[in-house]
């Protein structure tokens, strides 16, 4: 090809680039507004990487991402917060769904007004559609609980407590109805209202073990119910020689499982429950472009066999 050719040749292709590039630029600038509300109190560590997630999310999108929660885990509370986000018009609102009754209302309205809404977390993708939302990113709770009992029963375990330390939210029962009918067995009364006082949740773990001596199995729901109870195996002799399950991970439970207290821990993998939301919403917002099928981000088990990138990002992505 001829110098001038060449030079004629890059010019051009400079010419078609640029007007792409500008278009490219412009739409990562447009600075879109999220919200994300949980149902989560203060006091929960758990939800820390849901913050990191969507505030990693909102880096590297460039949007706003605001968490929102109701302080003490009041659901009603949580309606209202839901109800003041869309007042402040976002682009898009990312919510959990704990409790059908109480929010689908809040929910209904900010699709009605126009707001893009996705469930993620809690609820399930039937729930997530019936309220008008885009899609569901989360883990089915009662099939992630089933699977545990299922595993659990295949480890010989014939009877178990729930420490269930949100009782309020009916997706946290799910989770122990699931291991229950994974079992093969009533859930009965092996379900406790623990509260979230860690000395309130290690006595309760205490006097249930004590009454129930035959027990063969704990299972928790998340790092607020499992560091206590790991403090009360430890006080009564059985840490290592109960058979542990919990839910979701945190440093405690990733230490657990490295000392052979806890047999596993299920893992949602909340990073992508925020991650996710943000990055779908602001390309539909820019692109109008949106996956097809809901995103199941678990159950996935982690042993002690898996717990080399856990135990690093434990209680921050894992």
């Amino acid at each position: 090809m001829k110098k001038s050719k060449l030079v004629a040749a890059i010019a051009l292709s400079m010419a078609v680039a640029m007007p792409l590039a500008m278009t490219s630029m412009s739409a990562q600038a447009d600075g879109e507004k999220y919200i994300l509300v949980s149902h989560a109190p203060d006091s929960d560590s758990w939800w820390n990487t849901i913050k990191n997630g969507i505030a990693l999310a909102g880096e590297q999108m460039g949007v706003s991402v605001e968490y929102r929660n109701p302080p003490t885990g009041d659901l009603a509370d949580m309606a209202r917060i839901i109800d003041q986000a869309a007042a402040s018009s976002p682009n898009g609102i990312i919510t959990t769904l704990s409790d059908y009754d109480v929010l689908s209302g809040p929910i209904r309205n900010a699709v009605d007004q126009g707001i893009n809404v996705i469930i993620m977390n809690s609820g399930t993708p039937e729930q997530a559609r019936e309220v008008g939302a885009l899609m569901y990113v989360g883990q089915p709770e009662y099939d992630a609980g089933h699977a545990a009992g299922l595993r659990a029963k295949g480890d010989g375990v014939a009877s178990f407590l729930c420490v269930n330390h949100y009782i309020s939210s009916p997706s946290s029962t799910e989770r122990c109805q699931g291991f229950a009918d994974g079992l093969g067995i009533d859930l009965g009364n092996q379900m406790i209202d623990s509260g979230q006082d860690p000395a309130e949740i290690k006595n309760k773990v205490l006097a249930y073990l004590s009454a129930n001596a035959d027990t063969d199995a704990v299972l928790t729901l998340g790092p607020t119910s499992a560091d206590p109870t790991i403090e009360a195996l430890k006080e009564n002799g059985l840490a290592g020689d109960i058979y542990f399950g919990t839910f979701d991970l945190g440093s405690e439970i990733v230490k657990g499982i490295k000392a052979d207290i806890i047999q596993w821990g299920i893992d949602q993998q909340p990073f992508l429950q925020a991650y996710l939301p943000v990055v779908v919403l602001a390309n539909y917002d820019r692109y109008g472009v949106l996956p097809g099928n809901n995103i199941n981000s678990g159950p996935g088990f982690v042993t002690k066999d898996g717990l080399t990138l856990v135990e690093k990002f434990a209680g921050e992505y894992r």
